[in-house]
């Protein structure tokens, strides 16, 4: 995503997940869908059932050497607290302040990373998250859910406004949940595209976004990494 705070601040209200930004695009709009099913890479393991500390998840988060060659983690961004309103999707505004400021999942036991990519264009972010296996599952449901009920819709960031387009893609094969989506992002005539993937296995679920290109290339990974596989 280009670099703007103005977008990083709307893409934080919308996902309420600290999605990092990516490469400018100009890519058509892009999607959320969900789906269960039997586990799948990344679901094997005896520890599925029990809640991880927030240091124990942090040792799961993907590193350079597990990106390979040309990625560089970024500093923890400062938190910031724009004013944000969503206009034009009614469920999304359901989740008011607290969706705007980040904070609509109660998910304590959080850690996250966030890398550019060799030319400092392109930018892939991980969150990983512990929680009761219902509340995770209903959580980003309800997120993912949200953001995709409405195709296009707009949020004012501050007096900025910012029109974004969903659209659901087919999610990979991976652990007991899946849900994966695309969003264009508007900004004074300029457009970015983030495609956001989350894997929920047992008590924990992974969420990769960024370019989407990045996102294909580690989702399998980061989830195998999460649930100690591999």
């Amino acid at each position: 995503m280009f670099r703007s705070i103005t977008t990083s601040s709307a893409l934080s209200a919308l996902t309420v997940l600290a999605l990092a930004s990516c490469s400018s695009s100009t890519e058509p709009v892009g999607t959320s869908s969900s789906s269960s099913g039997p586990a799948h890479r990344g679901a094997s393991t005896s520890s599925a059932s029990v809640l991880l500390s927030s240091a124990e998840l942090n040792k799961r988060l993907l590193n350079e050497s597990d990106l390979g060659e040309g990625y560089t983690r970024k500093p923890e961004p400062a938190l910031r607290h724009d004013d944000v309103t969503v206009i034009g999707c009614p469920v999304l505004e359901k989740f008011g302040s607290d969706a705007a400021t980040g904070s609509g999942l109660d998910f304590p036991r959080k850690e996250a990373a966030s890398f550019v990519y060799a030319d400092n264009n392109s930018e892939v972010a991980e969150e990983l998250y512990s929680g009761a296996e219902d509340k995770l599952s209903q959580g980003v449901s309800r997120i993912f859910g949200a953001m995709s009920s409405c195709p296009r819709y707009q949020l004012l960031v501050g007096s900025t406004p910012v029109t974004v387009t969903t659209r659901k893609l087919p999610a990979p094969k991976l652990g007991e949940e899946r849900w994966s989506q695309l969003l264009t992002f508007t900004v004074g005539g300029r457009s970015s595209v983030v495609k956001q993937t989350a894997v929920r296995t047992g008590t924990v679920v992974v969420v990769v976004s960024g370019s989407a290109a990045l996102v294909d290339a580690h989702v399998a990974k980061a989830t195998d990494k999460a649930h100690g596989v591999g």
